[in-house]
């Protein structure tokens, strides 16, 4: 096996519990957040800042990362962990949702997915065995099942349509997967907002054994109580030794929830998307430096925060590098809101330890501002 997981504690007041993921490239403590780094790279940041605010698990994107630079490049340069220098582990997602939110002209079938690139037009094919063999040569600690993800909203029909094939298409990731010890395969459970058609492609995706699950299709517009409901479904269907991965998810209410729920392992590119924008994830909520108000506030961007950029520097001096169009302004931005999320995680987990978790969720939500 490519990876071992291991529950530490369960919460005796919730679903949540604390566990270590063991992969080729390391141990993570869980839950856990992972950075994106979609191009094989966390915009801005370097992978020894990442390790040094406490990563253990990043993204990659294998349809990005399949437009440009290639797979086999990648692989020619000795896999993607060598390729981007990073010796922590990764988790590639398959491809699925950009192919259905960015890529042209798409055209579904049992096959696969023809479309366009989103970059300059020409024309491709994914299939569940293609998506596979990019993953494979990426060399990924965590591979995951190219899947068909429905749009918020969506007819029902179409939603049911949408989670058979995810599951006829995860037996051929299966049967497709050329490295089980080096490469672990996660399965994902669709089935849009319609409980019934959840737990099915749960009980669909969980009946093939993969080694990791993941709840896909979420957090695509659908309200959260939506999502929170989704998940009250699927989870307890859900091999309770196997980690569990909400995609896409990771605003601090979504993942402390998810938590609540027994989700492990969230990602999202939410901390370094509104970083660009201008935007602090603080403990008081959020904050928009490039506001006015902060140009002549000398103080950190969270005062509860000892981060490099809290420790070192000022709203009105950030401010004023956004308002300049300095990168700096950005790189101390993304590394605060990343920091601000991976000390968010040790919290969570200590609250799991100690058996307060709902305490703590309401404590945080009432000083974030939810």
């Amino acid at each position: 096996m490519a990876i071992k997981f291991e529950v530490l504690k369960e919460c005796n007041r919730t679903g949540a519990r604390t566990g270590l993921l063991t992969t080729p490239h390391g141990v993570i403590n869980t839950p856990v957040f992972m950075p994106v780094g979609t191009q094989a790279t966390v915009k801005t940041m370097t992978p020894e800042e990442l390790k040094e605010m406490g990563a253990r698990i990043i993204l990659g994107n294998t349809y990005h990362l399949y437009m440009r630079p290639g797979h086999k490049l990648v692989e020619k340069a000795g896999g993607l962990h060598r390729f981007m220098n990073w010796d922590r582990s990764i988790l590639t997602d398959s491809g699925g949702f950009q192919v259905f939110s960015l890529a042209d002209l798409r055209d579904i079938s049992e096959e696969g997915v023809h479309f366009r690139s989103h970059i300059d037009g020409s024309r491709h094919f994914i299939s569940p065995e293609k998506a596979v063999e990019i993953q494979n040569s990426l060399g990924s600690d965590i591979m995951m099942a190219f899947d068909e993800c429905p749009p918020y909203p969506c007819e029902y029909d179409y939603a049911k349509k949408s989670m058979n094939i995810t599951a006829r298409w995860a037996e051929r990731c299966l049967k497709a997967h050329k490295n089980t010890e080096g490469q672990a395969l996660f399965g994902i459970i669709q089935g849009s907002v319609y409980k019934d058609l959840r737990r099915e492609s749960a009980r669909q995706i969980t009946s093939l054994g993969f080694p990791g699950y993941a709840v896909g299709g979420l957090s695509v517009g659908e309200p959260k109580d939506i999502m929170y409901e989704m998940l009250e479904e699927v989870v307890p269907l859900m091999p309770a030794d196997k980690p569990r991965y909400l995609m896409g998810v990771g605003s601090p209410d979504s993942i402390i929830e998810g938590v609540i729920r027994g989700i492990d392992m969230f990602d999202c590119v939410l901390q370094t998307r509104i970083a660009r924008n201008g935007t602090a994830m603080t403990s008081r909520g959020r904050v928009v430096i490039r506001n006015a108000a902060y140009a002549e506030d000398f103080s950190p961007l969270d005062p509860e925060c000892d981060c490099y950029t809290c420790t070192n520097y000022t709203k009105a001096y950030i401010r004023h590098l956004l308002k300049a169009g300095e990168i700096l302004g950005l790189r101390l931005t993304t590394f605060h809101n990343l920091y601000f999320t991976m000390r968010l995680m040790d919290k969570i987990r200590e609250a799991i330890e100690g058996d307060y978790l709902p305490e703590f969720r309401d404590e945080f939500f009432a000083k974030y501002g939810y």
